[in-house]
C-alpha cells in the first residue's frame, strides 16, 4: 500500500468545499498521482452534490459513491462536477481507505474552473 505513504497532500482552505469563489481555481493539470485531503482542506472528498461556487472554483468535484473500508482495498469511484446537473463533468478515480485517512488517485479535471474539493 505504497499509496497510504507516498501521496501529494492538499490542505489549503480554499480547497474545502465551504470556501467561495474569489479566485477561480482548476485542477486542470493536477496529477495523475495519489494524493490525500487533509488539514483546513478537509479530510475527504464530499459525497453529495455541493452548490456551485465553492471551494475556490465554478465547479466543484464531489466523489459519487461512498468511501470504502480498509477491506476494499483500492476501488473505483467517479467525482463529478456539477453544471446543468450535478454530473455534467465525471471523471474516474481510485480511493483507498488508509485506516486513518484515504487517498484518491486523481488525474486532471476534464475543463478549468472545475476542482477537486474536500470537506470534514
Amino acid at each position: 500500500m505504497s499509496e497510504c505513504k507516498n501521496y501529494w497532500s492538499l490542505n489549503n482552505a480554499d480547497r474545502n468545499i465551504i470556501y467561495g469563489r474569489p479566485n477561480r481555481q482548476c485542477d486542470s493539470s493536477i496529477g495523475p498521482r495519489w494524493f490525500r485531503f487533509e488539514g483546513s482542506a478537509g479530510t475527504r472528498m464530499p459525497t453529495s452534490c455541493p452548490p456551485f461556487h465553492r471551494c475556490n472554483t465554478d465547479s466543484p468535484g464531489w466523489m459519487d459513491g461512498s468511501h470504502p473500508t480498509v477491506a476494499d482495498g483500492q476501488v473505483s469511484r467517479r467525482v463529478c462536477f456539477p453544471w446543468s446537473n450535478c454530473c455534467h463533468w465525471p471523471v474516474n478515480i481510485t480511493v483507498r481507505n488508509c485506516g486513518s485517512y484515504y487517498v484518491y488517485y486523481l488525474s486532471s479535471a476534464p475543463s478549468c474552473y472545475l476542482r477537486y474539493c474536500g470537506t470534514n
